[in-house]
């Protein structure tokens, strides 16, 4: 039998820590949670993009009745980006989520599964990995790229095996 062991590397800042574009996209993410449409969860998420042109993009949370029709904020955020600046890559992705009395979560709001997924395509559309900022009352997490949190993610080269 063999043994694989997978870790993870991830720095955690206090805002003070933070540089000037990482504080622009953590403010630009929480201010998103303002137009979240959550009258299922009363949970709000919001997330921004910091393109490399310099433009914020951001994105919250739909839900819909018809559940799984609403979309998370990140993917709300990321397909924004690439919609409306197809060349420009993001470099930068913040989430927040805050709770129905509107405190913002102690812990980390980690994108799922799915988000995941459509963040680990934005990469490869990149060329390289997005720095992902997930603000909790215990510090801003900073990851380098989504392999951390998906380490064996389903991708373009998955796709296309010769």
């Amino acid at each position: 039998m063999k043994t694989l062991e997978i870790a993870a590397k991830i720095r955690i800042l206090d805002e003070t820590e933070l540089t000037l574009e990482q504080k622009n996209v953590v403010e630009a993410a929480k201010l998103a949670t303002f137009r979240s449409y959550s009258p299922y969860s009363h949970y709000k998420v919001g997330a921004a993009c910091l393109l490399d042109n310099g433009e914020i993009i951001t994105g919250s949370n739909q839900e819909n009745a018809a559940y799984p029709s609403g979309l998370c904020a990140e993917r709300t955020a990321v397909f924004y980006a690439n919609s409306r600046y197809p060349e420009a890559r993001i470099l930068k992705l913040c989430i927040v989520g805050k709770t129905a009395s509107g405190i913002f979560s102690k812990n980390v709001c980690a994108p799922c599964g799915s988000c995941r997924q459509v963040i680990l395509e934005s990469e490869y559309r990149n060329g390289q990995p997005i720095e992902i900022l997930l603000p909790s009352q215990h510090g801003i997490y900073v990851i380098n790229g989504i392999s951390t949190l998906l380490p064996f993610g389903f991708s373009y080269d998955d796709v296309n095996e010769t």
